[in-house]
Formats: structure tokens, C-alpha cells, sequence
């Protein structure tokens, strides 16, 4: 399987950058990963919406160079009113996707202003990490270790107690 995620910012800190490299490290052994940073449009003049269509347009014409409209890519996003999963939900539909025949996956991780709606129609579902807030930077490490443990719960690994 192949997964990428589109990520709005680039991270800064070496403790986001390692956090992020080993998860990688560990998707390694199921998964294609690759991480694409976008620009943070987020200290540009604007309102909130104008910047997060801005950036909106960036993600889109990534999707784009991607080939997302194959029937074998699926679009995830990131979205604060997207389904809750746990981490056994995570994993199953992951399986289930694989099922269906999707051998790539794409997430969208947004800015701090969050995702256009563009981009969220575009979008084949939206997934939350919760209600509470989070960071862009740690929400995209979230998404690593989940992926890594989605895929740890499948093949029966002990990450998973």
C-alpha cells in the first residue's frame, strides 16, 4: 500500500521532525509513506477563510499531481467534524479499503486555519481526532501513530495492547 500526506506547514522543531521520522520508520514495514509539506499561508493578509482557500488551492492542484481520480486512491482529511474512529475503527476500515481495491491512501492535514470546503468535498471522507484542539504539527504526528498502529492491530503485532 501507498500512503501520502499532504501537510500545510513544515515542521520546525527536531523533536516534530524525529517524532515524525520514526513513525515513518515503523510504516515502513507495511507501507509506502511520503510526507509532502505545502506552505503555511497562515501569516498572509486575510480572513481565516481566504487564507485557508489559498492554501486550499495548493492542496488541490497536489491532489492533482498525484492522480487522485484513479479508482484505486482514496482522499482522507483531516477535519475537526469528520468521524471519530478508535483505533481498532482506524484499522478496520483501513482493511476495508484495501478490500475494495484502494492501494494508495492520501491524507490532508490542513493549516491552523483548517481546510477549505473545496477541499473537503473533495475529499473522500473526513476524519476527526476529537473534539478537543489540536495543533497542526502534532495532529500530523497523531496521524503517524495511528496509521503505524492501524497497521500494527491488522497484522496482530504487540504495539497494540
Amino acid at each position: 500500500m501507498k500512503i501520502a500526506v499532504i501537510a500545510v506547514g513544515k515542521l520546525k522543531e527536531r523533536y516534530w521532525k524525529e517524532a515524525l521520522a520514526e513513525y515513518v520508520r515503523r510504516l515502513s514495514a507495511y507501507a509506502r509513506i511520503e510526507v509532502i509539506e505545502l506552505p503555511d499561508r497562515g501569516s498572509q493578509t486575510g480572513s481565516p477563510k481566504q487564507v485557508a482557500d489559498t492554501e486550499g488551492e495548493e492542496i488541490l492542484k497536489c491532489l492533482q499531481q498525484l492522480g487522485t481520480q484513479g479508482g484505486n486512491v482514496y482522499v482522507i482529511a483531516l477535519d475537526g467534524r469528520g468521524k471519530q474512529l478508535s483505533s481498532e475503527g482506524v484499522s478496520r476500515r483501513i482493511d476495508e479499503l484495501k478490500l475494495r481495491g484502494k492501494s494508495r491512501l492520501v491524507f490532508i492535514v490542513g493549516g491552523s486555519h483548517g481546510l477549505s470546503s473545496t477541499v473537503l468535498s473533495n475529499a473522500d471522507e473526513a476524519l476527526s481526532f476529537g473534539e478537543q484542539t489540536w495543533p497542526h504539527n502534532m495532529a500530523r504526528i497523531m496521524l503517524a501513530e495511528q496509521l503505524y498502529r492501524a497497521f500494527a492491530i491488522s497484522s496482530n503485532h504487540p504495539y497494540h495492547k
